[in-house]
């Protein structure tokens, strides 16, 4: 079982101190972006970061000529999908189901390249199962993959690249010859994509209420106070023992992740196709994708990466496998898992509640069953009551890029 830190209350101090100044009571289906004829880039970037923009959303970069990056990773909605399904379509005809939820891609310029740190916990990478290094690896996958832009090869993306509007400004670049070797010029397509990621402040805008309230800016409604009390309380909520929620010692915004993995014992989903096999499990850590670590560290079977909260009210897919589409729902798993899992989980034909049964029984042991809210047993007051759930939720709301305080 992967072992969490508690809290890393450092900064917490400071919240505090800016709670007692601030507080107060004030109180879809997927779509294809099109390609523009004329591409439009944000302004003050750099040229490797607006080829980036113009990869990011160009569909004809795909075998069906209608899926891009923007496509599962929208814009418009906190760059995660803008539809409630468990996992995106992709392929040549754009009908081949994934295996995992697409996460939002933003707040990912601070992560860390995967590492053991000194206690052994595995911190950072990209993916949800850290195996990606960099932002330009991560971008390798869904060009190539059969269930998203199902590309085959890097010379197909490249032959699609040589039609793009942008081609000329991609050669002035990289190189007059650099269309000439796929592998070069693929790597450069990740590069730029990177480069994107980097610079756009619309990646990481750290313009949420809640930033504003650590800024003096705004209050935060009775209700929203009284979630972020919960959220931080290790006796309730303790959300901050993986979701961090003060500045950095440096004053830096916090990112709601510790960049950590946890194995919460998700249920099985069954809108998710691969499931329909019953030998099927996405063990995260230990595969399929991901194959390293499966032998050297089998109490890792079944973790996952600690995504930020940021904009997490914005989605309607959760957690890896995507089964949950409500995120009230979300915090009522959190603190009823073990107190009530007959409401999450499917009974056997023995009538005995089938706990943790996406993960083969001889990783169940691996789930966090030690940490609050975690730490109780069928019978036992679960650690939030549902006006508690309630309060979470609203303050979670306060996590969403883009708010406008009213004149």
């Amino acid at each position: 079982m992967v072992t969490k830190k508690l809290c890393l209350l450092a900064g917490l101090t400071a919240l505090l101190t800016t709670l007692a100044a601030c507080s107060g009571g004030s109180g879809a289906s997927s779509t294809t972006p099109a390609t523009p004829a004329t591409p439009v880039v944000e302004a003050g970037l750099g040229e490797a970061a607006q080829l980036g923009e113009l990869i990011f959303k160009d569909a004809s970069l795909s075998a069906s000529g209608k899926q891009s990056c923007a496509t599962c990773h929208d814009p418009a909605n906190a760059h995660g999908p803008s539809n409630n399904l468990s996992a995106q379509l992709g392929g040549a005809s754009g009908d081949v189901q994934g295996f995992r939820a697409a996460p939002s891609l933003r707040y990912l310029n601070q992560n860390p390249a995967f590492f053991f740190a000194a206690d052994g916990t595995p911190t950072g990478g990209f993916n949800r199962d850290g195996r990606a290094m960099t932002l330009a690896e991560q971008a390798e996958r869904p060009f190539l993959a059969p269930h998203e832009m199902d590309n085959g090869s890097k010379q197909s993306v490249i032959d699609k690249l040589k039609k793009a509007a942008y081609v000329e400004r991609f050669r002035a670049q990289f190189g007059a010859g650099i269309l000439d070797n796929a592998e070069q010029a693929f790597s450069r397509i990740t590069f730029a994509l990177q480069s994107y990621q980097k610079e756009a402040p619309e990646f990481h805008p750290f313009d949420s209420k809640y930033d504003l309230f650590l800024a003096g800016k705004v209050k935060l409604s009775d209700q929203e106070l009284r979630g972020l009390a919960l959220f931080n309380d290790t006796a309730k909520g303790n959300c901050i023992g993986c979701h961090l929620s003060a500045r950095g010692a440096d004053g830096s915004p916090p990112l709601f992740t510790d960049f950590t993995f946890d194995n919460l014992g998700l249920p099985r989903n069954a809108k998710l196709k691969a499931t329909a096999d019953p030998a099927y499990f996405d063990l995260g850590l230990c595969g399929p994708d991901r194959t390293d670590l499966v032998d050297k560290h089998p109490d890792l079977c079944g973790a996952f990466k600690v995504p930020t909260l940021r904009n997490v009210a914005t989605r309607q897919t959760f957690f890896h496998n995507g089964a949950f589409d409500n995120l009230k729902d979300v915090v009522s798993f959190y603190v009823r898992r073990d107190t009530n899992p007959e409401e999450w989980y499917p009974l056997g034909a023995d009538g005995v509640v089938q706990k943790f049964n996406d993960l083969p029984p001889q990783y169940r042991k691996n789930v966090n069953t030690t940490e609050v809210p975690y730490n109780r047993q069928p019978g036992m007051v679960p650690a939030l009551s549902p006006s508690e759930i309630d309060d979470v939720v609203k303050f979670l709301g306060t996590l969403t890029d883009g708010y406008q305080i009213n004149p």
